[in-house]
């Protein structure tokens, strides 16, 4: 053979042996293989199951504690508004008090009862032990 047929052959049996890889199609349906149910019977999802649970329970866990966590807010501002409410009634309550405590506003409640507020200025009493002696017997 003439080495004008060895490139010959060589070159026809690179073509007939190099042949374009073809991707494998995919299904053009996955949600009509995960409704059929053809997806949960694989084997790597079976597998994998343990793991996809561990994950839902997850999911429910931080979907409650969401909800937890905005009940306990919402108690934290209805208790708010409640100690301002309470602060302003104590501070109302405090004055009054005040009000009612004064002097004159003592002795003006005390006239209702008939009783006066007494002009003479308080006094010291002395006495002996000869004027509880007296008292004793």
């Amino acid at each position: 053979m003439t080495m004008e047929k060895v490139k010959e052959n060589n070159s026809s049996r690179a073509k007939s042996e190099v042949q374009p890889v073809k991707k494998p199609k995919k299904d053009r349906r996955p949600i009509h293989a995960i409704l059929g149910g053809d997806y949960l019977s694989k084997e790597s999802v079976i597998g994998n199951l343990p793991f996809l649970i561990f994950i839902a329970m997850l999911a429910l866990i931080y979907i409650a504690n969401t909800y937890y966590a905005e009940k306990t807010v919402k108690e934290i501002e209805k208790i708010k508004v409640e100690i301002k409410e309470l602060r302003f009634q104590y501070t109302t309550t405090k004055s009054t008090l005040m009000y009612y405590s004064k002097q004159t506003e003592i002795a003006r409640r005390a006239l209702k009862f008939g009783l006066k507020e007494t002009t003479i200025p308080p006094y010291k009493i002395f006495y002996s032990d000869d004027s509880t002696a007296t008292f004793k017997k």
